[in-house]
């Protein structure tokens, strides 16, 4: 048995991606190794149906701080209750790690997803970037391995912060099972009522940023022909960048063909298994859950031939460059007019997609914690 320590503040509340992330891997881990002891830390709990589970599961031991600043007890003040539960190994599951935890001898493992702010630092403000780069770069050097979700974030990390390829394993993310279940036609009746959804539509999802291209997505909705040009459902939410995007909509006359809605995690899968076609032509990703969620519902997917995007989708996408909408719209053609192109990409998606299913990918990484905490065999030393 392992006493394994997580930094849980996103998965406690983060609804996205980090915060998925977070809850998948916990979730699987739990159910296919429930032997070994589970202590969430987080400055912070937010109370909902995707925390439930984490809360009230007698396999989790949840902590907060006692006193004084969350921000010291994260960063330094945990160590003394790790020590107190005999925690033999520590995850960060988003990019970082406490400090001095190799001094305490606990051993450790930090989650990088993306290496954004570096790749696009014009998208992130000044004092960000440095906080983000000293927080990525301590966990990089200082924990003893590193977990890349993506081969493509692990080239990041090494040519960007130059670190051994020997020290970081790639272990892919999975996403809600909930994704895994074909919805029923009475299902797809209801959703359409509750949302106000138009009989066939694209769909994109996930945070509306520059990143994420949107904009490119509208611009190709104005290339398509008539007899292609589905309404778009955007599944989202933004700042700055969506008020942009929403402006050019309404420059250009487009209200009548782009849906924003805001939609509950558990109708989601039914909004995606109903999509004619996904669209995700990110500019860059260290993997891209939205992408895994498309794929595991049998809808076909058009997204990026950049960073980690074509490892994510394998064979079963169609790759653009997202920097030109008419690449986009070609696809969103071909595949609304190609039955036999569109049915290809279905089943390649799926059977890639198998990969990812949550037992194999909580096997690996129970493997590498086994690994790195030296068999569970070790105690850290209490800290005085």
């Amino acid at each position: 048995m392992l006493r394994i320590g997580y930094d849980a503040k996103r998965l406690f509340n983060n609804f996205t991606g980090l915060g998925n992330y977070s809850r998948t891997l916990l979730a699987n881990l739990s159910e296919y190794y429930p032997d070994n002891a589970y202590f969430l830390y987080s400055p912070k709990i937010t109370r909902n149906d995707e925390t439930h589970f984490f809360l009230n599961s007698a396999l989790f031991n949840v902590h907060l701080p006692r006193r004084g600043s969350s921000s010291y007890w994260r960063t330094i003040g945990i160590r003394r209750d790790l020590a107190r539960h005999k925690v033999q190994l520590f995850h960060g599951l988003s990019h970082e790690i406490p400090l001095g935890l190799d001094k305490a001898k606990i051993r450790s493992i930090v989650t990088i997803h993306d290496l954004v702010f570096e790749r696009f630092p014009e998208h992130y403000p000044f004092i960000d970037r440095k906080i983000y780069s000293l927080k990525f770069r301590y966990a990089c050097r200082h924990a003893d391995h590193i977990v890349a979700i993506s081969e493509s974030t692990k080239r990041d990390i090494i040519e960007l912060y130059g670190i051994s390829p020997e020290k970081i394993t790639v272990i892919y993310q999975s996403c809600h099972e909930r994704y895994m279940v074909e919805k029923s036609r009475k299902t797809f009746e209801g959703l359409r009522r509750r949302y106000h959804l138009p009989e066939e539509y694209l769909l994109t999802v996930g945070s509306i940023t520059a990143r994420k291209n949107l904009m490119g997505v509208i611009r190709a909705l104005e290339l398509l022909p008539e007899s292609s040009r589905l309404p778009l459902v955007v599944v989202g939410r933004g700042g700055r960048y969506r008020a942009k995007v929403q402006a050019f909509i309404q420059k250009n006359r487009l209200e009548n063909l782009v849906h924003f809605i805001d939609v509950s995690f558990d109708d989601l899968p039914a909004v995606y298994q109903k999509a004619s076609a996904f669209l995700y032509p990110s500019f860059y990703e260290g993997f891209g859950i939205p992408i895994l969620e498309a794929l595991f519902s049998k809808t076909p997917v058009i997204t990026s031939n950049l960073s980690s995007l074509p490892e994510a989708v394998g064979p079963g996408a169609h790759l653009v460059d997202p920097h030109r909408p008419e690449e986009i719209a070609a696809g969103i053609v071909k595949i609304l007019s190609d039955e036999a192109y569109r049915q290809g990409l279905i089943s390649a998606g799926y059977a890639h997609a198998q990969q990812f299913r949550g037992e194999p990918l909580a096997g690996k990484m129970m493997d590498l914690y086994v690994q790195v905490a030296g068999g569970g065999n070790a105690e850290p030393e209490p800290i005085t």
